[in-house]
Formats: structure tokens, C-alpha cells, sequence
């Protein structure tokens, strides 16, 4: 019995330690092509690579949980700096691990105007390198993706309050076409 609980305890953690590896060397850079993703927003709409690839710029801003402090504030301030964002030709979005019902009911209770992405399983997450090896968790990143599906910037050291802010000054910089 011993035995077979340290075997378990063994491929558990050598598991996890392949799993963490993978999704921070799996982060995508600057300048590589993004993940195509795939989510179901928290207004019911499905969101994909395809609709915005030679369209329109993208920007997915992960965090970790719904109904949390600085996940508060950050869905918070793209709503209330989402002014200076509409300026850009860019659909933007906030996306985690929690499924559609608690993003929703996240959404609803910050009455936002965007959609929240909502990856339950983490395959996205992982996809972005986000996916944290503690559990079904994102980090707290960023990425801008330009028209052409080009990541042109990862932002990890959000400011939780001034982040819609933060995202509009680096599209500026990053000459993001505006309406």
C-alpha cells in the first residue's frame, strides 16, 4: 500500500511539474502569432481568432477569479476607462477559468460593457500560457494582438485600477489604427 501511495504521489507531481513547464514555455511573445482561441463570452456570444484576424486588433486581458479585489477593480476600470479604449479600432475583453454563470453574474454586477471571455476548462489559458500548475487558475497577463494575429505586446505587471488606462497608452504606442 505504501508503495503504490509514493508511486501515485511520484507521477502526480511529476505530472504537475511537466504541466508547469509547459504552459510558462508555451507563453506566447512578442511578435509570435497568437493562440487561436475559442470562448464563450459571459453575454452568451461565442468569440473566436477567426472573427478578428485581418479585422480588427484584440486585446485579452486574463485574470484570476470572479468576484476577487483586484479582479474587481481591473473589470472595473475597462468599463470606466473604456473611453479611452473605444478610441482604437480594438475589441477588448476580460477572460478567466470561471464558467459562464459566475462570469455572467460577475458581469452583471459590475454592470460592464464588454464581454468577460470564460474558459472553464483552461485550454485557453494553457493555449496563452497563462494557466497557473496550482490549479484551474489564470495569471494575471495581457496580451494585445494586432489585426494580423500578431502579438505586439504582454502586459504581467497589470495595475489592477488604471489597466484599461495602461492598455490604451501601449496601443497608442503600438500605433493601433483608431476609428
Amino acid at each position: 500500500m505504501r508503495m503504490l501511495l509514493g508511486t501515485s504521489v511520484a507521477v502526480v507531481a511529476v505530472c504537475l511539474s511537466m504541466f508547469s513547464s509547459a504552459t510558462l514555455a508555451d507563453q506566447p511573445k512578442v511578435g509570435d502569432t497568437a493562440p487561436a482561441f475559442e470562448m464563450q463570452g459571459s453575454d452568451g456570444k461565442t468569440y473566436s481568432t477567426k472573427d478578428f484576424v485581418g479585422k480588427q486588433a484584440v486585446i485579452i486581458a486574463w485574470f484570476p477569479k470572479a468576484f476577487t479585489g483586484g479582479c474587481t477593480k481591473e473589470c472595473k476600470s475597462l468599463k470606466e476607462q473604456g473611453d479611452l479604449l473605444k478610441k482604437f479600432d480594438v475589441a477588448y475583453f476580460t477572460a478567466s477559468t470561471d464558467d459562464v454563470k459566475k462570469n455572467a453574474e460577475f458581469a452583471k454586477s459590475l454592470d460592464l460593457d464588454y464581454p468577460i471571455l470564460c474558459d472553464p476548462q483552461g485550454k485557453n489559458a494553457a493555449k496563452f500560457g497563462v494557466l497557473k500548475p496550482t490549479g484551474l487558475v489564470a495569471d494575471r497577463i495581457s496580451f494585445i494582438i494586432g489585426k494580423d494575429g500578431k502579438i505586439l505586446a504582454v502586459d504581467s505587471k497589470d495595475n489592477t485600477e488604471n489597466h484599461g488606462k495602461d492598455l490604451a497608452d501601449q496601443l497608442e504606442k503600438l500605433g493601433v489604427a483608431k476609428k
